[in-house]
């Protein structure tokens, strides 16, 4: 219970299966979870527009009007697009950069100067996308590396800081959820698509987002002090081979 005791986290993307298991694993862990999502997500504490830098400025003075400080920010948000470099159009191109690496960006930035007051940890949620390339994700794989190099400069940055801000990148492999199963969609073929993805996951099964959500909240609490600026794949042994 007292892994995250009284620490207060920001989780965008809460509305999703990682943002929405990784704001349930905060609770549980003793923690405080202030959840944003777009307008259309029910029962978000923040609506948040990833994109747009106005929103991340009302929610982050909403929030230090409220707490006066904020101790872990989860970046969460993220969306997937199918499509060869050939097949992917520049509108898709330039949505999908900005909701995962755009996104990102501003969430670190704008809320380094309430995490910095007392010291605090930020997770970048990147994929296994982000470290090995699809012949059919170039969008995608360009948008989750971008977080992983992201996340290194900010770790490196905040440890330069008095107190300190941590910063690390998660990077799971297919997940059981809604995710998956739009990108299974998009393929034409969603059965078959599923069906070959766990077949390359050599524990044989597809991950979980209580699974990741666990290691979010380790790469949030004390117990992960020297820890920074690493990334971690949660894959299955997906990028073993």
């Amino acid at each position: 219970m007292g892994r995250l005791r009284d620490k207060i986290v920001l989780v965008t993307g809460a509305a999703g299966a990682i943002g929405s298991a990784t704001t349930d694993a905060i609770v549980e862990a003793g923690g405080i979870a202030i959840t944003t999502d777009l307008g259309s997500s029910a029962g978000m504490d923040h609506v948040l527009d990833v994109t747009s830098q106005e929103d991340w400025l009302r929610v982050i003075a909403e929030i230090e009007r409220a707490a006066e400080r904020l101790h872990g920010l989860v970046n969460a948000a993220g969306i997937a697009a199918v499509g060869s470099v050939e097949d992917t159009d520049l509108a898709t191109w330039r949505r999908v950069m900005a909701v995962n690496l755009d996104g990102t960006f501003l969430g670190c930035k704008h809320a380094m100067p309430l995490l910095k007051r007392q010291g605090g940890a930020i997770v970048n949620l990147s994929s296994v996308s982000g470290l090995v390339g699809g012949h059919n994700l170039a969008a995608y794989n360009a948008s989750k590396g971008g977080v992983r190099l992201l996340t290194k400069s900010v770790a490196l940055y905040g440890a330069r800081l008095t107190p300190q801000v941590r910063c690390n990148s998660v990077h799971p492999a297919f997940l059981e959820g809604p995710m998956i199963d739009g990108i299974a969609a998009q393929t034409g073929h969603p059965d078959g698509a599923k069906a070959r993805m766990t077949r390359e996951v050599p524990l044989g099964r597809l991950g979980t987002p209580a699974e990741v959500a666990e290691l979010v909240v380790y790469l949030l609490s004390d117990e992960a002090l020297f820890v920074t600026g690493a990334e971690f794949a949660i894959d299955g042994g997906l990028t073993a081979r």
